[in-house]
């Protein structure tokens, strides 16, 4: 499978190390239960058990997986302030609680996979970019999100450079010019710029999320 293991920063191989050291987390829903309803298969569903693990004992130690502790696993930094991680963050805590859970990590996860629906990873782009949640995607909105898809990605453009991305994509994407982008307009925009959607893949938008070697069912 094009998912299988999954490593801390590379530092530990998924599958190597005991999921018994780990009490059962709040929220745990069984791996048969989420793969029915989700992308991943009951062995991607494991690997990915063991990565929710270690990112949620990585700081608190509760089970839970905290804000910092997905910017810890996202960039070696828990202090590091970047708007793709808080806004990711947001959108996989799903309960509003300030905190992912294991079923919310692995539905929300989900999305990312390569077999996931392509109308699945348009919708979560488009809220990933609407900032404010009023159902459209300001060109300023559009703004703060390339610098921070360039800065998570250790991408330094100068603001002219940003400016050029900026302005060439809202004037693609807003076919009816009224100044911002609305579902339908960005999902014409996707159809004809399938690369706008590369950081829907897990190995774009998460790289830390190593992948050690293939699962098989």
């Amino acid at each position: 499978m094009y998912m299988a293991s999954f490593g801390f920063h590379g530092e530990v191989a998924m599958g190597c190390a005991s999921s018994k050291q780990f009490k059962r987390p709040p929220g745990y829903e069984e791996p048969a239960v989420l793969a029915a309803q989700t992308t991943f298969t009951v062995n991607e569903v494991e690997a990915l058990r063991e990565l929710y693990n270690k990112m949620s004992y990585s700081i608190i130690k509760d089970g839970l997986i905290h804000k910092e502790e997905f910017q810890l696993a996202l960039f070696r930094n828990s202090r590091k302030a970047n708007l793709f991680a808080d806004r990711v963050f947001d959108l996989f805590d799903l309960k509003r609680n300030g905190v992912i859970e294991f079923g919310e990590f692995v539905r929300s996860l989900s999305v990312f996979h390569p077999k996931a629906p392509k109308s699945e990873k348009t919708a979560f782009a488009f809220k990933l970019y609407d900032l404010r949640g009023t159902g459209y995607i300001e060109k300023e909105e559009l703004r703060e999100m390339v610098l921070a898809l360039l800065d998570e990605s250790d991408l330094h453009l100068s603001e002219c450079a940003v400016e050029a991305i900026v302005d060439n994509t809202f004037s693609q994407a807003d076919s009816n010019g009224d100044g911002r982008i609305d579902p339908e307009e960005w999902e014409e925009f996707v159809k004809a710029n399938p690369a706008s959607l590369r950081n829907m893949d897990i190995t774009m938008a998460f790289p830390s999320f190593v992948m050690h070697s293939e699962a098989h069912d």
